[in-house]
């Protein structure tokens, strides 16, 4: 399937008919949390809840998908890539349908849980699905498959206030359901076969029983470190995650997640420079709505409408990455993205010693979405053509745990520093925020730093 290419060097509509399918569920996943998100205050509302109560629709939700993400690799290996998205895809829809149908708080987040559940194997199997049948071409699909992506959050608010707008909040989750069924038989009809790829290995409880709790509480306990008591979850995650990583080490093949795949250099670069990537996104996510209102004093509003043109950046980039991945390779690309968006990061710098500037925050925020969307998909690639066809579920689930942990990490970092500098207070002088800013561009010189050891070219993907 890796192979799938015409004779002029194009790519088999086939695996466009791929990319298609899959990113349904993607979408329909980012759909729902952003419609979720900006929902909350009325759905608490109605259904007589506190919004703090309310909140647990969210998280409750992340941190289901985090217990389940760890048995991603395992699953396909086991039932099959096809079979697997079949399941989750009609049950994440079933799980929609709960939601809409709750009557109480506890109800709603029962069903957001297990919709979490459903959610965290369906989640990371676009990229591994992809790369199963685009091979060497997979930057330049993915380029152009991830724009449906990137559209969800911005269609997220706009639709959900116009169904607030016309119908109850249950028609959030109600919205699902067509898409669900279209996916359904979408999936059915053009997705390949895997049965020659399935591999009947043994479950690993004990590895299990360490990752799935600790990459949870790890996560929890980095969202919420500034409450001590919940401090003990993030060391809990830690000692749960480390004692993980000791089990595999010792179990190899038949651990849940076989670790020794990092010992791939290609491989742990690539890894390196997706958590460092997906770090400076949600750093940048932070920090810079804060410093724009808070700092500068601007409204919601007007910072929302700058921080737009960041994702308009991003959504210029992607479709011209398998182009530029194919003529200058995966290092350049990715490390000249990470340059570009340590160069937007700087402006912000320049802007905080002297003054603000409209023009300026607009240009540095679509320079640092542009080169934030050229980081991730070259580096993707190469650690997909490192290993053969065979590792590919197990790489998946490593690589998307890299992915999820280096958010928080990042975001947490960031945030001690927006505490110690801010005091609490609402509004503080610009010049308060410039470490936190240093500290953000030390995170993207780290992210350069990683692209820059990339392989300079993508090889194939191999069958053995």
């Amino acid at each position: 399937m890796s192979k799938r290419a015409n004779a002029s060097g194009g790519i088999d509509p086939f695996v466009w008919k791929v990319a298609i399918v899959v990113l349904m569920g993607s979408f329909m996943t980012q759909l729902d949390s952003t419609v979720v998100n900006v929902s909350l205050s009325t759905i608490s509302r109605t259904l007589d809840s506190s919004v703090a109560t309310a909140q647990w629709v969210v998280s409750g939700y992340l941190l289901a998908m985090a217990l389940m993400l760890p048995l991603n690799g395992w699953l396909v290996d086991r039932i099959g890539a096809k079979r697997l998205y079949l399941i989750c895809f009609s049950t994440f829809t079933l799980a929609s349908v709960l939601c809409g149908v709750s009557q109480t708080m506890s109800e709603l987040i029962c069903a957001r849980l297990f919709q979490g559940l459903v959610g965290g194997v369906l989640a990371p199997m676009t990229q591994m699905m992809i790369a199963r049948v685009a091979g060497k071409n997979m930057a330049r699909v993915m380029g152009y498959a991830a724009l449906p992506i990137l559209l969800a959050p911005i269609l997220g608010p706009v639709l959900a206030g116009t169904i607030l707008t016309h119908a109850g909040w249950p028609w959030l989750f109600y919205l699902n359901v067509p898409v669900g069924i279209l996916g359904v038989g979408l999936a059915v009809l053009m997705l390949p076969k895997d049965r020659s790829s399935l591999r009947k290995r043994p479950f690993d409880f004990l590895g299990f029983t360490l990752i799935s709790p600790g990459l949870a509480a790890l996560i929890y306990g980095l969202q919420n470190a500034s409450h001590v008591t919940d401090r003990w979850f993030l060391l809990a995650g830690v000692v749960l995650l480390g004692g993980f990583l000791r089990h595999s080490l010792r179990k190899g093949d038949a651990a849940l997640i076989d670790v020794r795949i990092f010992a791939n250099r290609t491989f742990s670069v690539a890894a390196t420079t997706q958590f460092f990537a997906n770090g400076i996104m949600y750093g940048r996510q932070l920090v810079v709505p804060l410093y724009l209102i808070a700092g500068c004093g601007l409204s919601a509003a007007q910072a929302g409408w700058l921080i737009a043109f960041m994702g308009l950046g991003m959504m210029c980039s992607f479709p011209l990455l398998g182009w530029l991945t194919d003529r200058y390779g995966c290092r350049l690309i990715s490390a000249g993205g990470a340059l570009l968006a340590l160069l937007g990061t700087l402006v912000f710098l320049w802007m905080i010693a002297h003054q603000f500037s409209v023009t300026w925050a607009v240009a540095s925020l679509f320079l640092a979405g542009a080169g934030q969307g050229t980081i991730s998909i070259p580096s993707i690639s190469a650690a997909y053509s490192s290993l053969p066809k065979a590792r590919l579920a197990v790489a998946n689930t490593a690589l998307n745990i890299a992915q999820r942990i280096g958010g928080p990490i990042a975001t947490t970092l960031l945030a001690v520093i927006v505490s110690l500098t801010m005091h609490g207070a609402a509004n503080v002088p610009p010049r308060q925020f410039l470490l936190t800013f240093v500290m953000l561009a030390g995170l993207h010189l780290l992210a350069f730093g990683a692209a820059t050891r990339l392989p300079l070219r993508v090889a194939r993907v191999s069958e053995n």
